[in-house]
């Protein structure tokens, strides 16, 4: 369909647009995880534990994020190729054109569910939906939930302590600790513990 051809030309290169948005964003997560790592270190530094954590939760929450936008624009990437591609070759289909609008407010939108959901539509559009787009699903659902874990945190807390020259005994109150999680935790700390005492025969 020529219509349909047109159409869609159009609209390509706000796909590749939005590609290169969602990665414009993943760099200002990055940008703000390094502030809040920055935060947490001149927290521990005051011995202000509780300031610590929450800026190093912060910091884990917008490395997440960071990634998130990072994959999404790859997922962007991919089908604005695909969609070049059945434009070369002539294969627009009207439903295809269909699924193009209303898209310009859902990518603007930055919202990654949205734009998750957008892209299923397009992927649905092509015949061959290959095995990795399943997986980067996968990779998605898991990595867009608000959780912090735990582990994440108190490993960065020791970074930062370690980076400031301090010792970090983290004395948590109990019922603190999640049982979740904690045999990757204790396997980490172990090797804090270890790196830390290290610094203090250093010292």
């Amino acid at each position: 369909d020529p219509n349909a051809d047109i159409f869609i030309t159009k609209h390509l290169f706000n796909l590749k647009f939005a590609a290169k948005d969602l990665q414009r964003n993943s760099k200002k997560c990055d940008k703000e995880e390094k502030i809040e790592k920055a935060k947490v270190k001149k927290a521990i530094q005051k011995g202000n534990m509780e300031v610590a954590r929450i800026h190093a939760e912060n910091a884990i929450r917008q490395k997440n994020q960071s990634v998130n936008f990072l994959r999404m624009s790859a997922r962007v990437d991919a089908v604005a190729a695909r969609v070049q591609t059945a434009v070369t070759m002539n294969q627009v289909t009207k439903s295809m054109a269909g699924v193009v609008k209303g898209m310009d407010a859902t990518l603007k939108s930055m919202n990654l569910e949205k734009i998750s959901a957008l892209m299923d539509k397009f992927e649905h559009q092509f015949e061959t939906l290959d095995v990795q787009t399943a997986q980067m699903e996968d990779t998605m659902s898991s990595t867009t939930t608000l959780t912090t874990p735990q582990n994440q945190v108190d490993s960065l807390l020791h970074e930062m302590a370690d980076e400031a020259g301090l010792d970090l005994n983290m004395e948590l109150p109990q019922g603190q600790t999640g049982s979740v999680g904690t045999s990757v935790a204790s396997a980490e700390q172990d090797e804090l513990s270890q790196r830390l005492a290290k610094l203090r025969d250093l010292v």
